[in-house]
């Protein structure tokens, strides 16, 4: 069995959990679902991602064809930008692209995976559908968009409106988004890889903390420190364990060192602790966080919270997103100082629904092909069976104080 060549394009490699999470539970489908697929990811950091994904799909490769045009002209006004990557696209005459564009053009599909990259706040970023839409033009390829985040609305592409038009299946993870591309309202495709990351993980009782210092309104990061120092002092005053957690190593280091006297180095998990082992997530924790994927997998799990904003029009659109699916978290976007909540909200029981819907749309788009009698890979199988949670689930350990 063969199927046609499977092109990804999202921002991986970085690395950011959320983005890489999103990646890996797409890499995990597909090597259950389309083993036999040769299966490009087009990412900013190829060399980060080979090894953060290494192994998920038996015949993954990693560029950054498309990801290199887009920087590369970044700094030109979006028309000339725009027109760059189209001449580029269909013309070729590069030594240092034409490889690489001509693997774009075997692809059957190209999928701008989830993700809230494509907006006002990186508008140089929607030269990845110009470049999609360059090769569709020329070799009639699928374009799919997943679970994207398309707020605050892009203004600076005028001439690529509506954004997503020739895509055969697009997919916005907010009601903001949705209504104003007129496009259908889905999941965030983080909802593809919950269950297994729940699984994957025994998390120890207490609160869990994470603010970021990237991608933030330059008043909000000492506010936002403040409300998590204050969160901690009284767990500690409760005799509840604080642990702090990285999503983006370094960017989420700094709002750590503010409260680096509250709690020990050993209970940092650093993203390489958190990737390798999982994230821990369990209803017996506590959160209070900026990260949108923490917000949502850690809600999943039937943890309460207070979820952070840290960006107008972006971070409150996030975080409103998953409040809107029943996390039941308190959210601070101001400079309010909300209440942990009392109870758990209602996605954890509702999951099951919302990962049948991710799955539903993810089989839509990559409908199953019926394998010959021991066609299927190794890798696959093994996939398979932590997709099922056969695996053993992992014990972190977080240290002795």
């Amino acid at each position: 069995m063969q199927s046609g060549l499977i092109y990804l394009v999202g921002p991986s490699g970085n690395p950011n959990f959320g983005d890489e999470f999103i990646a890996a539970a797409w890499l995990k489908y597909l090597a259950l679902e389309r083993p036999d697929a040769e299966v490009w990811l087009d990412c900013p950091q190829p060399g980060l991602a080979q090894v953060l994904f290494d192994g998920l799909h038996p015949r993954l490769r990693v560029t950054n064809t498309l990801w290199r045009l887009v920087h590369e002209n970044a700094d030109f006004p979006f028309e000339a930008a725009a027109d760059t990557i189209r001449a580029r696209v269909t013309g070729l005459g590069s030594p240092t692209y034409d490889l690489g564009l001509l693997k774009l053009r075997e692809a059957e599909s190209l999928h701008l995976i989830g993700g809230g990259y494509i907006n006002e706040n990186w508008s140089q970023h929607a030269g990845l559908v110009v470049g999609m839409r360059a090769v569709r033009d020329m070799t009639g390829a699928r374009l799919i968009a997943t679970g994207q985040g398309l707020m605050p609305l892009l203004t600076s592409a005028p001439a690529e409106m509506p954004l997503f038009q020739g895509f055969s299946h697009v997919t916005a993870r907010d009601e903001a988004g949705a209504e104003a591309y007129g496009i259908d309202r889905g999941l965030d495709d983080a909802f593809l890889g919950v269950n297994a990351e729940i699984a994957r993980t025994e998390a120890e009782p207490g609160l869990y903390v994470c603010i970021q210092s990237d991608t933030a309104d330059a008043e909000r990061f000492e506010t936002a420190a403040k409300l998590a120092r204050t969160a901690v002092e009284k767990a500690a005053g409760e005799g509840v364990k604080a642990f702090y957690v990285e999503a983006i190593p370094g960017g989420d280091r700094a709002a750590y060192e503010l409260m680096a006297d509250l709690i020990p180095e050993e209970r940092f998990l650093p993203f390489s602790h958190i990737w390798t082992h999982g994230l821990p997530l369990s209803d017996s924790q506590t959160w209070v966080t900026s990260r949108f994927h923490f917000h949502l997998l850690a809600a999943a799990a039937g943890a309460r919270g207070i979820a952070v904003g840290m960006k107008k029009g972006y971070y409150d659109v996030k975080h409103e997103s998953v409040a809107a699916l029943g996390s039941g978290w308190a959210l601070a976007m101001d400079g309010d100082e909300p209440q942990m909540p009392q109870h758990s909200g209602s996605l954890k029981a509702d999951l099951a629904s919302f990962v049948a819907q991710k799955r539903a749309e993810a089989a839509k788009i990559y409908p199953r092909l019926e394998a010959q009698p021991g066609q299927r890979s190794s890798n696959a199988t093994k996939l398979l069976g932590m997709a099922l949670g056969t695996t053993r689930r992992n014990k972190v350990r977080h240290g002795a104080s």
